[in-house]
C-alpha cells in the first residue's frame, strides 16, 4: 500500500530571516513582496501578528512600528532545495512541493520507526534542530497528505475545500455555494461540478487525486552526482605502483568535469577496487576549491603509494566528494599574485604530511578583549576568513615615525602582574617592574579604555586602562590598569603587562 508524507513548513521565510539576521524573538519584521496593487506580506514575526497575503499599507495601519523587510523569495527556494536533498534520509523520492513544502515517498519505511506516528516525530524533530518548524502529515494520496499537513489532524470528510490545492477564485466559489468541506463536495453529483468550473480550475479531478482514484505521481528532485573519473584495468594489477599510475590519468578526467561544472574540489577520495572485493581508500583535503591538477596530483600521490593491492587492483575511482563553486578569477592587474593560493597549497602539503589535526591558523573571535580576539582552528578550513576584529593581535601594522602602534605585535598568553609607581591614582605610569627589573618610563600613550564582557564576566569584573609605554632603553610595552579607585568592585587597582611592541 502506497503510503506519502507531506513535510509542512509554514514559517520556513521568516525562520530563515531571523537565522541569517540574529534578530530578537520579540521584533516586529514583516517580510514583503511585490504585487501588482502594492507590497504584500509574505511571512511575518510571531511579535508581528500579520497575517500572510495582507497589504503593507493595512498591517501598518494597525501597526506603524512594523518594520518591512523585502523577501528573499529566491534564497528560500534554494533552501528548501537542500533540504530536499537532505530529506532523502527518509526517503530515495523526495519532490519539492510549492514554496513551502516537501512530499515523500515513504512506503515500507514507517516499520522502521515503530509506526507513523514515530516516523512522523522524527522528522518533526530533525527539522526542529535544524531551527526550522515542520508540519507532516502521511496519507495514501500526495493530495491527502497535503491537505491533513496544512489543515489536519482530522479526517478527509471534514477538511476545508482549500485543502485541495485548487486555485482562490475556485475555492471561494465553492464556499458561495455552501460547499465548504470535503465531505459536502463529495456528495454533490459530479455533472453538475463539472458544467461550472474550467477543467484546470475542476474540484472533481482535484477530488480524485485525493482520493486515489486519478493518480500524482512523484518526481524526484534531481541530485547532480559528486565529480568522479573511473578506470577498468583490462587485468588485475599488483603493483604497488599502480595507485600513483591510475592517479595521473584520473585527475585530468576529473578537472576536465570540474572545469564543465564551474567547481572546486574541498576533498578528493581515491579508491582501488581489488579483486577480493576490498576497497582501498584514501583521501585529502584542501584549504581553498580547487582544479589545479598538478596540485592534486602532489596531493594524492604519497597516500597513493601507500593502497594495498593485496590480490590486485582490477578498477580505481577518483571523486570530489566536497566541491564549491570556483568561476573564472584573476590575482591582480599587473600578474602579481597576493600569496593566497601559495598559502593555502602550503596547507594543503602540510596537511597531508602531518594530519590536519595539527596544521592551525590564527582566526579571529567575537571579544574586544584582547586575549579572547584571537585564536587558533583547524588550518584546512577556508583561508577567506577576513580578520576583522581590531583587537586581533594578528592584525597589527606598525606605521612609520615614533608613535606606536595600537596594538602589540606580540601579546602574552596571560597578562603578567606587574609593580606600577605613578603621580596620580589615574595619572601616566612612572616606573614599573616586571620579571625582577625595573623599568623608567619616558614616553606614555594612552589610556584606551576596554570594558568588561558583562554577559560573559561576573558583576565584579573591572574595566581596564590601556597604555603603550617605552623605557629608557627603546623598548616598547603594552600595559594596563585593571579597575579604578572607588569602583566598588574591589580593592585598588591593579597593574598587568599584556604585550611587547617590535
Amino acid at each position: 500500500m502506497r503510503r506519502i508524507a507531506s513535510i509542512w513548513l509554514p514559517r520556513l521565510a521568516i525562520e530563515r530571516w531571523a537565522r541569517i539576521s540574529g534578530a530578537a524573538p520579540d521584533t516586529k519584521v514583516v517580510l514583503v513582496v511585490e504585487a501588482a496593487h502594492g507590497q504584500l506580506v509574505h511571512a511575518s514575526t510571531a511579535a508581528a501578528g500579520v497575517r500572510v497575503g495582507t497589504r503593507l499599507t493595512d498591517a501598518r495601519a494597525l501597526d506603524p512600528d512594523l518594520v518591512a523587510v523585502p523577501a528573499d523569495v529566491a534564497g528560500d527556494a534554494a533552501l528548501l532545495d537542500r533540504l530536499a536533498r537532505w530529506a532523502s534520509r527518509w526517503s530515495p523520492l523526495v519532490e519539492v512541493d510549492g514554496d513551502d513544502g516537501l512530499r515523500l515517498d515513504v512506503t515500507g519505511v514507517a516499520h522502521l520507526f515503530e509506526g507513523e506516528a514515530g516516523f512522523a516525530a522524527d522528522i518533526e524533530l530533525r527539522f526542529a534542530r535544524l531551527g526550522l518548524t515542520a508540519r507532516v502529515a502521511i496519507a495514501g494520496t500526495a493530495g491527502a497528505a497535503w491537505g491533513l499537513a496544512r489543515f489536519g489532524p482530522s479526517s478527509l470528510d471534514t477538511l476545508p475545500v482549500a485543502a485541495l490545492r485548487l486555485p482562490p477564485a475556485a475555492t471561494r466559489t465553492l464556499e458561495r455555494l455552501g460547499l465548504k468541506t470535503i465531505g459536502a463536495l463529495a456528495g454533490v453529483p459530479r455533472r453538475s461540478l463539472a458544467r461550472r468550473f474550467r477543467e484546470a480550475d475542476n474540484p472533481i479531478d482535484a477530488l480524485d487525486r485525493m482520493m486515489g482514484r486519478k493518480a500524482e505521481p512523484l518526481s524526484a528532485t534531481p541530485v547532480d552526482p559528486p565529480p568522479r573519473a573511473t578506470m577498468r584495468l583490462a587485468e588485475p594489477v599488483a603493483d604497488p605502483a599502480a595507485g600513483p599510475q591510475a592517479l595521473d590519468r584520473l585527475v585530468p578526467a576529473l578537472v576536465g568535469q570540474l572545469e564543465a561544472r564551474r567547481l572546486g574540489a574541498r576533498r578528493l577520495v581515491l579508491a582501488g577496487y581489488r579483486v577480493d572485493g576490498e576497497v582501498m581508500a584514501v583521501e585529502a583535503a584542501t584549504a581553498l576549491p580547487t582544479r589545479d591538477g598538478a596540485h592534486l596530483v602532489r596531493l594524492l600521490r604519497e597516500k597513493a603509494e601507500g593502497l594495498d593491492p593485496g590480490f590486485g587492483f582490477d578498477a580505481f575511482a577518483l571523486e570530489a566528494s566536497w566541491c564549491e563553486r570556483l568561476g573564472g578569477s584573476q590575482d591582480s592587474l599587473v600578474e602579481e599574485p597576493n600569496g593566497e593560493r601559495d598559502v593555502a597549497r602550503l596547507v594543503d602539503r602540510l596537511s597531508v604530511k602531518l594530519g590536519p589535526e595539527r596544521v592551525r591558523r590564527p582566526v579571529a573571535r567575537e571579544s574586544h578583549l584582547p586575549e579572547r580576539a584571537s585564536g587558533w582552528g583547524m588550518g584546512i578550513s577556508s583561508l577567506r576568513a577576513k580578520r576583522s576584529n581590531p583587537a586581533a593581535p594578528m592584525d597589527c601594522r606598525a606605521p612609520s615615525g615614533f608613535a606606536m602602534p595600537k596594538r602589540p605585535q606580540r601579546l602574552l598568553d596571560w597578562p603578567e602582574a606587574i609593580g606600577v609607581i605613578y603621580a596620580t591614582p589615574e595619572g601616566l605610569p612612572r616606573r614599573f617592574m616586571w620579571r625582577r627589573k625595573v623599568h623608567d618610563v619616558t614616553r606614555a600613550e594612552g589610556p584606551e579604555r576596554i570594558a568588561p564582557e558583562w554577559w560573559r564576566e561576573r558583576g565584579t569584573a573591572r574595566l581596564r586602562d590601556y597604555y603603550r609605554v617605552e623605557d629608557r632603553e627603546g623598548r616598547r610595552y603594552w600595559i594596563y590598569r585593571e579597575g579604578v579607585h572607588g569602583d566598588g568592585r574591589g580593592g585598588d587597582p591593579v597593574w598587568y603587562l599584556h604585550g611587547l611592541f617590535g
